[in-house]
């Protein structure tokens, strides 16, 4: 019998718990990592030079946690609430990091702030709708400002929404499912464009071992300006009639 989805939400409040129970200590904030292989690939120069970031699910925060110790201004949104009490357990105390209970599309209608990056690592833009997530990021970055993403290289042939499950959880009932989307490079930047992106970078870094799987690596760049609606053409009304 097939699985039904479950609530994204129940998935990640069960992910990361299954590792290890009670206080744990903050990882290693001395690198950005994109891939899931230590040392490898490239760094936060991906985003730039921003000011004020956000991060679309950032679970245990140690992306976030890297930035802000650099100095950056970081907003990190995950709907787990589970995850989000890690994370602000692990980093209390940071300056210029906050934690965020909320669904990634809820929060980016929610307000008005401009980020000058707004990122996922193998976060919350695998698991979102692209057609919806997009125009929402593109609203809140500052213009000519870094969205970027990286998640698992796709299965060949397997486009779209698809189900990911997680066996490995302890004393689990049902097996949990989520879904995922997943294209090609090639598909991840029409989408870019089709959202008004530029500057679009969409590839697959290899891993270092050929056998294992590679890393899906994108990055794009909100306008330098926003296009403006043209003026209506005033309404002419006419002038006092002439004499006869």
């Amino acid at each position: 019998m097939p699985h039904e989805p479950t609530t994204p939400a129940e998935y990640w409040d069960k992910y990361k718990p299954h590792k290890g129970k009670g206080p744990q200590p903050a990882p290693q904030t001395d690198r950005f990592n994109w891939t899931q292989y230590s040392d490898h690939g490239p760094g936060a120069e991906i985003l730039g030079s921003p000011r004020r970031a956000l991060e679309l699910g950032p679970a245990e925060g140690t992306e976030a946690a890297h930035l802000a110790h650099q100095g950056v201004d970081v907003t990190a949104v995950d709907f787990s609430s589970v995850q989000v009490a890690r994370a602000r357990a692990l980093w209390q105390g940071t300056p210029g990091l906050a934690f965020v209970h909320a669904e990634a599309r809820a929060f980016l209608a929610s307000g008005s702030t401009a980020y000058d990056a707004i990122y996922s690592v193998w976060g919350a833009v695998w698991f979102t709708e692209p057609e919806e997530l997009f125009p929402a990021v593109a609203k809140r970055l500052a213009p000519g400002g870094i969205f970027a993403f990286s998640q698992a290289e796709p299965v060949a042939g397997l486009h779209g929404p698809q189900p990911m499950r997680g066996k490995w959880l302890e004393g689990r009932e049902h097996e949990l499912t989520v879904l995922r989307w997943q294209f090609t490079p090639e598909m991840w930047a029409d989408i870019l464009k089709r959202h008004g992106f530029t500057h679009i970078d969409a590839h697959i870094l290899k891993a270092l071992d050929p056998r294992d799987q590679g890393t899906l690596m994108v990055r794009a760049q909100a306008p330098a300006q926003r296009a403006t609606p043209p003026r209506a053409a005033p309404i002419s009304t006419p002038g006092p009639a002439g004499p006869p």
